[in-house]
């Protein structure tokens, strides 16, 4: 895609990954695709604010090129270390010779791990500026959102804030603007950014726009390092992390088994027919068949989780168990959660269900249910009204 002007003299110069499927080591699934922003400033002095992803540094060259000459730029800010942004930074340095790079002191060190360069580097701290001519940018730093060289930079002329992968998406789409999309997808995929990338960060996030806010500056448009820059409420989108980061939650209960011969899915979904019938939203995902990215995502504003498994090995199966190891890593808050399964001549995977769940932090671990080979029809009455007690609390 061409270069996108996103208000007077500032150009959106990133690119579109269509075709990217997974993120952070597969771990986050992507399937509408990502883009990767870079905004070029013009003005007196020409700053470049973050970069793309490697394979993708032609194109956004070029965008560059139909606004300015490359070795006219004089700043090239870099608020986040990881590849998807800077992987364009050797390229551009020899094209760009009187560039400066500027991030915090955690950048410099981070980027020449990366790199190994010994470019001209400024580091600045939270409130440090640059003048670009009618332009000012202001750092922030923001340590642990999501490394520890994040830094937010703001433009108090336009009102512009770029935050880098704070309120991002991964959503490539041939529109720019929150305006220009539907709006149920692209809540969607903020959410599921959020719950698979900054969750565990949350008191993190909340001390960050907590600190943004008593600067009382105005942010008419943010302008993230992936997908969707927010022009016309960017509000929304902040209020959203609040909310999300306050691990506030709604009557909803996200139901995640894996069976081995169809008994844990029977409690499953007899569990479920409680649960609804009492009234909650449930999801019921078997981890086998489903994104465990999106079930993350559903997880973010449920109350209650209710997570089973068949015994195998004297342990629970293992995609469930690869499943509670990133969930133990997000550390939900304040959620009622329950486990259940079944076994054959010994039990143990509801045992070491509610072990994990110990470890992720989570206090109101309600009593289990299980049972030896397949539940009769007393055992799934139990399972029904385990669903409808479990509403109740």
């Amino acid at each position: 895609m061409s270069a996108v002007e996103i208000k007077k003299d500032i150009h959106w110069v990133g690119v579109v990954d269509w075709n990217v499927r997974d993120f952070h080591g597969h771990t986050y699934t992507t399937k509408r695709g990502t883009t990767y922003n870079s905004y070029l400033i013009k003005d007196e002095l020409i700053a470049l604010v973050d970069t793309v992803r490697a394979p993708f540094t032609e194109e956004s060259i070029a965008n560059i090129r139909q606004i300015v000459p490359l070795e006219k730029i004089d700043y090239i800010i870099a608020n986040h270390v990881e590849a998807d942004h800077s992987g364009a930074l050797p390229k551009l340095m020899k094209l760009c010779p009187k560039a400066k790079v500027v991030g915090t002191a955690k950048c410099k060190e981070g980027l020449y791990r990366h790199y190994y360069e010994n470019w001209d580097f400024q580091v600045v701290k939270s409130q440090d500026k640059i003048k670009l001519g009618q332009r000012t940018l202001t750092f922030l730093e923001a340590p642990m959102l999501h490394w520890p060289d994040s830094m937010f930079t703001y433009i108090p002329e336009d009102a512009l804030l770029m935050p880098n992968d704070a309120f991002g998406q991964h959503y490539a789409t041939s529109f720019r603007f929150d305006d220009e999309v539907e709006q149920v997808v692209l809540m969607e995929e903020a959410a599921k950014y959020y719950a698979n990338i900054l969750w565990p960060l949350s008191s993190l996030v909340l001390r960050k726009i907590e600190e943004v806010q008593k600067l009382n500056i105005p942010i008419k448009m943010i302008a993230p390092s992936h997908g969707i820059i927010w022009r016309k409420d960017p509000g929304k989108i902040i209020q959203a992390y609040l909310s999300w980061a306050s691990n506030e939650t709604k009557k909803k209960v996200v139901v995640v088994f894996e069976t081995m011969w169809g008994a844990t899915e029977k409690m499953a979904r007899k569990i479920s027919e409680g649960l609804i019938d009492a009234g909650l939203e449930v999801k019921l995902y078997d981890i086998a068949r489903s994104d465990r990215t999106d079930i993350f995502k559903e997880m973010l504003n449920a109350k209650g989780f209710i997570i089973g498994s068949s015994t195998h090995d004297n342990d629970m199966l293992p995609n469930i168990a690869s499943f509670m190891e990133l969930l133990k890593g997000l550390k939900p808050k304040n959620r009622v959660v329950a486990v259940f399964g079944s076994y054959g001549w010994a039990g143990g995977a509801v045992k070491e269900l509610e072990e994990v769940l110990k470890e992720t932090g989570i206090q109101e671990i309600k009593p289990s249910i299980s049972f030896q080979y397949l539940p009769d029809e007393e055992g799934m009455k139990k399972c029904y009204d385990f669903g409808v007690e479990f509403a109740r609390l």
